[in-house]
């Protein structure tokens, strides 16, 4: 970890919540993957476990499991940039929610900087056809972040998702979680060579052996992957340590730690 000073570093993928519901939210996760917690998600704490690695920005999100739920969470989102410089947000969409148009209209007027979806929350296949009105919204204008793969589920694979950009190739996605949580061979299979499609590190590397995270992260473009923690599930310092391990070039995780997300964001 003495390396660490050399690397300016992004958390590409980490979600927060409202104080009142912080903690609640953080079990309930928990409860849904069947690992404990590491924090409760809110801003001061994801801060806080940031700073010890220095981190610079964080993309946070949070997700509507229900419709109703698409317009508070993205006031709250943008409340948060607003007050933390550091936080670049993204918004959400839910393939029901009422004035979508309205909606995309508020996250781009609110300086949000994309969109996230998690089909196993939301209960929908990626490829459905009810979902293509977010995709279209999207398409030229936002990117998506998407939590892929579980295989407990059929709603976040690899497939259904290169079916997805054959209908929009413009649309610029962000794969978590190395392209598919528990599908990485999917993932590889399907999506390493796609133009339009990035990657992030999150929820993969505490979940399996180092040489199975080494063989896996060998088939991925350095040049779109992107390092990310999936807090409040994961403590920055030890996500850093499991990100390093894999013996990338000092280049390649200049690039992976903060570069191609600066280079994605402009900024």
């Amino acid at each position: 970890m003495n390396d660490i000073p050399e690397y300016e570093i992004i958390d590409a993928h980490a979600h927060i919540f409202p104080s009142k519901i912080a903690q609640k939210a953080s079990v309930t996760i928990g409860e849904f993957y069947d690992t404990e917690m590491k924090y409760t998600g809110d801003s001061e704490t994801i801060l806080k476990s940031g700073g010890e690695i220095g981190v610079s920005k964080y993309l946070v999100c949070s997700t509507a499991t229900v419709p109703q739920q698409t317009s508070n969470i993205n006031s709250f989102i943008i409340d948060e940039c607003n007050k933390h410089p550091e936080f670049i947000g993204f918004g959400t969409l839910h393939p029901e929610t009422e004035n979508m148009e309205a909606e995309i209209e508020k996250i781009i007027a609110g300086g949000l900087k994309g969109v996230k979806i998690h089909p196993d929350f939301q209960k929908f296949n990626i490829d459905d056809e009810k979902v293509f009105s977010i995709y279209e919204l999207c398409e030229g204008r936002l990117p998506v972040l998407v939590h892929m793969g579980d295989d407990r589920y059929e709603f976040s694979r690899p497939h259904r998702l290169l079916n997805v950009i054959k209908v929009f190739p413009e649309l610029k996605v962000i794969a978590a979680h190395f392209g598919g949580y528990q599908c990485w061979d999917e993932a590889i299979e399907c999506l390493t060579d796609k133009e339009n499609i990035y990657f992030d590190t999150s929820s993969t590397l505490g979940f399996i052996p180092l040489e199975k995270a080494k063989e896996i992260s060998r088939h991925f473009d350095t040049d779109k992957l992107m390092f990310g923690t999936d807090f409040p599930m994961w403590d920055h310092k030890e996500e850093l340590e499991r990100f390093l391990s894999l013996g990338y070039s000092s280049e390649d995780n200049k690039k992976i730690l903060s570069g191609n997300f600066k280079k994605i964001f402009n900024i």
